[in-house]
Formats: structure tokens, C-alpha cells, sequence
């Protein structure tokens, strides 16, 4: 690597990102909107965790939130929070007051002895348990509040899952009905090209946001939060309010001192820190927040103990609570399945009886010997559901592809022997995984290219456009290849067949990492029997932006038959990023100035340096254009974050007045259509519909009421923004308030952005090599791996 020294002008272009914390509260960014929370979209996670970046949605609640706090703007450029109801009443701590009446503290019920109430919530848990195993049985007991159309549909869904009626007798319908799917071709169509319409925002009607905003003024709560409101809880939105103050939370960017303050001023005396409601409406607050940070699940001691931080007097009982009120799911993880018993039997059998009430407490069986400690963990039915489908899903699909297929042939053409591996190896299996860096994104291209030529419907789906470009060029044909969303949409691809399966025989899921567990269950319900399944990606990038990691659940749990690629990455760029997956951080020799350090003393040198990079020195040196050259840091917020970043490099490269909502015709943008998809831009114009881009080629219109929360500057971006995508240039700004934000996924996945070129803005001294070598991956609560554990498909895998 080539270091430069400072003041001297760089010849080439030489965290996880901190900006939320769930659970925590969050405060504003130097110069950021927003107040309370950095709400910029698409944004990053801690370490492996969830995303900021799936709060993309919360960007107009949160402005209406924190915007109430008028002149006292200035106490959030430095840090402070506004709050969205009046201060005497926001905090958890004024409930807690004497002036708090004991009289509205929810009524005792008879004391029970520790055993007794053991007991009593074991027997619970069986009955739950056994409840949801004969609703798994027969039809999903969901949709109860469905009407008109929508309940019809989900009546005739179940009248075929049931065998009432043959999915036919649906379509034999009135001409005005739709159409039912035809039968997709062999070879994909193509896709018609044309604009993208991004739709309006779903808002409620007027009346119900006018409803709202006469209980949200009663209560204190600024005007601007009643449309998200009101979309958020629907038509009855004022009715429940009036009910229950602190559904408020639902509401994204509402923090539970707001919503407590605006119950106060609602309900007066009648509400308190026990309030049923409130801690029911604070275990699901947690939830999502962890749910943010990638987890599907959180242990319950944890949740207890943020409970306690919230003025809540007896965390147990709330948590309880909203166990039984089904705002929450509860599992026990931690029982040997070899012992013959179902955990959710294990309450009741006899066989395993619980000593201590604690989360990880002793279990005994019934001759006392001590086992392992039993976790309880708590989760939302979404999540939990999502798993579960997903672990199904990916057995079946293991399980029904018929594996006497002989590609022996197919194999034996390709010259890379990690490409020949993996065609055997899906020739044989249903369900593979397949690991390595980015030039080992040849193998999947060499598989798809062998099982097309077989005669296969093969098709490889990636995270980002750019990702699609890669690959359809590596094998051949544009139509191999799509954007996972746009396949799962029905955008682009092959289609569906007329039981409402994509027409695939084998698809490539690359980028798989990038994979939650929500997307994960949509895919694999998206595939018929003996459909072959290849997840395919780098383990060492940072995860998916939802919650869930699907790819690392897999090969943990030995799942499936794994392909590990021995294709390195070459160059000095490839040996630098595989040196960081394995925990070291050296100085790699190029004499191209393929990587350059470029040491600064503070923020405002890291700013001025990156843009000096960007306008003059790479495109001098290296010969790729500002157009070209990508910036990644650490976070949005900061004095070097990619707000500061993107006002500097706008005002160097595209000065304006930003006459459309704040761009102008070529200003370089993201567009997120939803949460962890981000989609590289540039401003054409804008008119009366919206906010016309160009991303990648493909004309884009987004709705001026959603340009706000979706669309951002984009010459400076997260690393998970930045996560499936590969520029020729990449600037990595690391300022002295980066450290935290810093860990070994996160280097390895900005650093490996770059095609030609890496240079890296250095301003934290040795906790960069500190950070990849002693901060791995932050693990997720998840339940995947053990669901994948339990339904015996780890003999295949040792086939």
C-alpha cells in the first residue's frame, strides 16, 4: 500500500454504521433532519445486526416527530433529542412520580407460590404451543378482519389448502374477474422495458387523519404525525388511540418518552409506568428494535432488563403480560432433542421440571441429574412464522428434487475445478450452498450456463442492478440473470407457472448474505417441488438489512451439501480483503497504486481530502471519472458521515440550488423502494408526478410524497448501501469518530468495493487493524439454525 504524507496531494484515490441503536435512544447528527434519529434511507446496522436502513419509512414520521421542537432545532445539531409532546410529561420517570396515584396501578391478583406459578406457566405454554401445532395443521387462522374482496380470496386459498374445492373451480371466473396465470415458456420472456412507477405512499383517508389529529392535539402530539399515523393504524386509528395512548409506538420513529407523554397528557392520572398497555406496546417496541439490529428473537432476560430501564417496576409480569395478550411469542431453546421429548411438551410431561424462574435456569430430569440451561426467548409472530416457513421450505426443496441427474459432462467442460464441484454437486442435491469472494462468482455463472444448455430453466438472482449486470455478463445472456426483488415481484424474469410457482428449474440466489428471513420464506414458497435452490455469497460481507441471517443459519446448521470455493481474488486489492477475512490487515505491494493511504488529523481534513480524491486525483491518476469513483464511511451522521460528504461533493460536483426538493438534474442519488433495497441514481427532472431518475438504465419516477423518505444524495454511501455493488474506484473515509462504528465485516465489505482502484482516508490510527482483528461478526438471535437442526436433514448434507 502506498501511504501519502499529509499535505501532500494525492495522486490516486487512495461501521458497522452506529447511526441507531435499538433499544436506545437515538440523537440527531450534526446538520442532520430528523431530530432524535438519523433517518436516512437504506441506511446501515451494527455489525451484522439490523438495519437502520430498514427504517427508511420513519424518515417523514420522525421529521413530524422531532420537528415540533421549533426554535430548540439547535440542541439536535449538537446532539440533544426534541420531543415530540410536552417534557413534563414525556418521561417514563414523571410516571413513576409520587404524584402518580397508587389507584391506577393494575390490580393485584392472589399471590401464588414460585411453584405454583411455574407450574401454571408451563401448563401455558403447552396449551400455546399445542394450539399453534393444530393451526400449522389446518388452515392459518389469519385474515379474521378481512372483508369484501380480500376475505373472498383468502376464503377460496383455504378452500384449496383444505381440499374443498380444486384450485380449477377458481378459474372459472366472470369475464370481469382476472385472468388467471398462463403456463411460463420455456425460455424467458423478455421483459417490456418502460419507467418504473414507484406508487403513492398507502395513506388513510382524510376523514381518519383529520380523526387523528384531533386526538394526537388533545394529547399534545404535533399535527404532521397524523397521516403516518392514521397509515399506520388504519381507519380506527383515532378510536384506538383513545383507547390505548401508546399504540402511538407503532407509529416508526415514535420513542417510547414520546408516546408516554402523549398518554399523560391524554389520560391524565389515569395512566402509570405498569400501565398494561404501556408495557405491552414497550415489549413490542423492543422487539422491533432488535429486530432492526437483524434479530428475529431476543432473550427474555434482556428484554426484562430494558424493561427495568423504562420505569417498569416488574418486568416478569410484563413480559408475561404481553405473552398472553399475543403481542409476543415465547420459545425455550436449549432442550435435547435426543432425550425424545418436544419442547412443548416438556412443561407438562413430567419428564423435565424446571428449577428457578430465570431464563437460562437448571433443568432436571427425572432422576435430578442436572442439564443444559434452557433460553427463553421472545420473538414477533412475523418473524417467527417467517422461520418457521422458511426452514420448511428449504427441507421440502432438499428433500423433492430428483437427484439421478448426471451433469458429468457439463462438469468436465469447465476449466476452474471449484466450478465443476459445484455443478456436481447440484446435479445431486436440491438445496447447496456455495461459498466464496467475488471472483468465485464465475461458479454459479458456469452452473447456470451448464443447466441451460442441459435445457433447464436456469436463472440467477442477485441484490443490486449493478450485481445483475455482473452476472448476466459472466454467463452470456441478459435474461439469465435479475434483480432477487424484481424476480419475487414479478417485475422482471421468468414468470410464474399456473400454480403460482416461478418457472424455474434452478435458481441461483447470489449475494446471500444480503438474504433476510421474511425475504427467505417469500423465495422458497415461490418454488414448486423439485426445483433446485443455490444459495450462493461471501460470508465475510456484512448481513442482510432485515432481520434474519439466512446464509450463516444454513451453513451452520450443515443444512445442505457446501461448495467452498478455492477461486482467490487476485491482485493486490484481492490479497488486502482476503488478508481482512482472515483477520489481518497488511500492507499489500502496488505498483499500479491499486490501494493508497491517505492519513488525516480530523474530520474536516477527511472531507476535504475525499473530495479533492474524488474530483482531481483519481481521475488523474487512475483514469476512472467522478462518476465512476464511489465514497463509503461510516454512518450518515458526523461531521464526516455521508450527509457532510454529499453536500461537499455536491457542491464540488454538481452545484445548485436544489430547486427539486433539494436535487437538481444530475445530482448522483440512492433510491431505496423499500427497506435494504438501494437502487444507485442519477436526477433527470422532475415534474407534477414525481422525481425522475436513472438508475442503472432504468428509468425510474418516484412519487413526490415519497421522495423524502426514499430518495438520498448518493456520492457518499453506508457500507451496507454500498453492500452488492462494485465500482471501479471506492474512497473509504475513516474519520477519528469512526471507531466505534468499525469491525472486521464492515472493512471487508467496504474495502472489497473497488474493481481497480482503493484508497482509504485514514484517521483512526491502529483501531483499524484493531477492529479486523478482534471484532468478527456480531452475532443475531435468530431461530433458523435450530429449526434447520430439528427436521433431520443433516443426513443429506453428509451425502
Amino acid at each position: 500500500m502506498t501511504a501519502l504524507d499529509r499535505g501532500e496531494t494525492p495522486d490516486p484515490a487512495a461501521g458497522d454504521d452506529k447511526d441507531r441503536e435499538a433499544g436506545e435512544e437515538a440523537t440527531a447528527s450534526a446538520g442532520a433532519p430528523g431530530g432524535g434519529l438519523d433517518s436516512e434511507p437504506g441506511g446501515d446496522v451494527p455489525d451484522g445486526g439490523g438495519p437502520d436502513g430498514g427504517e427508511a419509512a420513519e424518515r417523514t414520521a420522525e421529521a413530524a416527530v422531532d420537528g415540533a421542537s421549533g426554535p430548540d432545532r439547535g440542541a439536535e445539531d449538537t446532539g440533544g433529542e426534541a420531543s415530540a409532546v410536552p417534557e413534563e410529561a414525556g418521561a417514563p420517570e414523571a410516571h413513576a412520580s409520587s404524584e402518580t396515584p397508587e389507584a391506577v396501578a393494575a390490580p393485584e391478583s392472589p399471590a401464588l407460590s414460585e411453584a405454583e406459578a411455574e407450574l401454571a406457566a408451563q401448563r401455558e405454554l403447552h396449551e400455546r404451543i399445542e394450539r399453534r401445532k393444530a393451526e400449522k395443521e389446518g388452515p392459518v387462522a389469519a385474515g379474521a378482519k378481512l372483508s369484501g374482496p380480500a376475505a373472498d380470496l383468502l376464503a377460496a386459498v383455504r378452500a384449496v389448502e383444505s381440499g374443498e374445492k380444486p384450485a380449477a373451480a377458481f378459474f372459472d371466473a366472470p369475464a370481469s374477474a382476472p385472468a388467471p396465470r398462463r403456463a411460463a415458456p420455456a425460455t424467458p420472456p423478455v421483459r417490456p422495458s418502460g419507467t418504473a412507477r414507484q406508487p403513492g405512499a398507502r395513506t388513510a383517508s382524510p376523514e381518519a387523519v383529520d380523526a387523528v389529529a384531533a386526538v394526537l392535539a388533545q394529547g399534545g402530539a404535533p399535527e404532521p404525525l397524523a397521516r403516518p399515523t392514521a397509515t399506520a393504524l388504519g381507519e380506527q386509528a383515532a378510536d384506538l388511540l383513545r383507547e390505548d395512548p401508546w399504540r402511538l409506538l407503532s407509529v416508526p420513529g415514535v420513542r417510547p418518552e414520546q408516546a408516554d407523554g402523549f398518554a399523560r397528557a391524554l389520560l391524565g392520572a389515569e395512566c402509570g409506568p405498569d400501565d398494561d398497555r404501556r408495557t405491552a406496546a414497550l415489549v413490542g417496541w423492543l422487539l422491533e428494535r432488535g429486530a432492526l439490529r437483524g434479530h428475529t428473537a431476543m432473550d427474555a432476560t434482556e428484554v426484562r432488563a430494558a424493561l427495568a430501564g423504562r420505569a417498569v417496576t416488574d418486568p416478569e409480569a410484563a413480559v408475561r403480560h404481553a405473552v398472553s395478550e399475543g403481542v409476543v411469542l415465547v420459545f425455550q431453546d436449549g432442550l435435547d432433542p435426543a432425550d425424545g421429548l418436544d419442547p412443548a411438551d416438556a412443561g407438562e410431561a413430567g419428564g423435565i421440571a424446571e428449577e428457578g424462574s430465570g431464563d437460562a435456569a437448571r433443568q432436571t430430569d427425572g432422576a435430578g441429574d442436572e442439564r443444559e440451561p434452557v433460553t427463553v426467548l421472545l420473538g414477533l409472530d412475523r418473524y417467527a412464522l417467517a422461520e418457521e416457513a422458511l426452514a420448511d421450505g428449504l427441507a421440502r426443496i432438499l428433500d423433492s428434487c430428483e437427484k439421478t441427474a448426471d451433469w458429468s459432462a457439463a462438469a468436465a467442460a469447465v476449466p476452474s475445478a471449484s466450478a465443476a464441484e459445484l455443478i456436481r454437486t447440484a446435479a445431486t442435491a436440491g438445496l447447496v450452498a456455495h461459498s466464496g469472494g467475488e471472483s468465485a462468482r464465475d461458479e454459479p455463472a458456469a452452473l447456470i450456463t451448464a443447466a441451460r444448455d442441459l435445457g433447464l430453466r436456469a436463472v440467477g438472482a442477485t441484490h443490486s442492478a449493478d450485481g445483475t449486470r455482473r452476472l448476466a455478463a459472466a454467463v452470456g445472456d441478459p435474461l439469465a440473470a435479475v434483480v432477487l426483488a424484481d424476480l419475487l415481484s414479478g417485475a422482471a424474469g421468468p414468470g410464474r407457472d399456473t400454480d403460482g410457482a416461478l418457472a424455474v428449474d434452478l435458481l441461483v440466489v447470489l449475494d446471500a448474505p444480503q438474504l433476510d428471513v421474511e425475504t427467505g420464506a417469500m423465495l422458497v414458497e415461490s418454488l414448486a417441488d423439485g426445483t433446485r435452490l443455490v444459495l450462493s455469497g461471501d460470508p465475510g460481507v456484512l448481513g442482510s438489512a432485515g432481520a434474519g441471517q439466512v446464509f450463516a443459519d444454513v451453513l451452520a446448521a450443515r443444512a445442505c451439501p457446501v461448495v467452498v470455493s478455492r477461486t482467490p481474488d487476485p491482485g493486490p486489492l484481492g490479497e488486502l480483503v482476503s488478508g481482512i477475512g482472515a483477520g489481518e490487515l497488511h500492507q499489500v505491494a502496488a505498483p499500479g497504486r491499486e490501494v493508497v493511504i491517505v492519513p488525516v488529523r480530523d474530520a474536516g481534513e477527511a472531507v476535504h481530502r475525499t473530495v479533492q480524491l474524488v474530483a482531481d486525483s483519481v481521475p488523474r491518476a487512475i483514469g476512472v471519472p467522478p462518476s465512476g469513483t464511489q465514497v463509503v464511511t461510516v454512518g450518515h451522521g458526523g461531521s464526516a458521515g455521508t450527509t457532510a460528504l454529499n453536500t461537499a461533493l455536491k457542491q464540488r460536483l454538481n452545484p445548485g440550488p436544489g430547486r427539486f426538493g433539494g436535487y437538481d438534474p444530475g445530482d448522483r442519488v440512492v433510491h431505496v423502494p423499500a427497506p435494504g433495497r438501494v437502487a444507485p441514481g442519477t436526477v433527470v427532472s422532475a415534474d407534477a408526478e414525481g422525481l425522475h431518475l436513472d438508475c442503472s438504465g432504468t428509468p425510474v419516477v418516484v412519487h413526490r410524497d415519497q421522495v423524502a423518505s426514499s430518495v438520498r444524495h448518493g456520492w457518499a454511501l453506508s457500507a451496507h448501501q454500498a453492500a452488492g455493488t462494485r465500482w471501479p474506484a471506492v474512497v473509504v473515509v475513516l474519520p477519528g469518530d469512526a471507531v466505534a462504528g468499525l469491525s472486521r465485516p464492515w472493512v471487508y465489505t467496504a474495502f472489497s468495493r473497488g474493481e481497480r482502484h482503493l484508497s482509504v482516508v485514514h484517521g483512526v490510527d491502529q483501531a483499524l487493524p484493531r477492529a479486523v482483528a478482534t471484532i468478527p461478526v456480531q452475532e443475531r438471535t435468530t431461530r433458523l439454525r435450530s429449526l434447520l437442526e430439528a427436521l433431520s436433514v443433516p443426513d443429506a448434507a453428509q451425502a
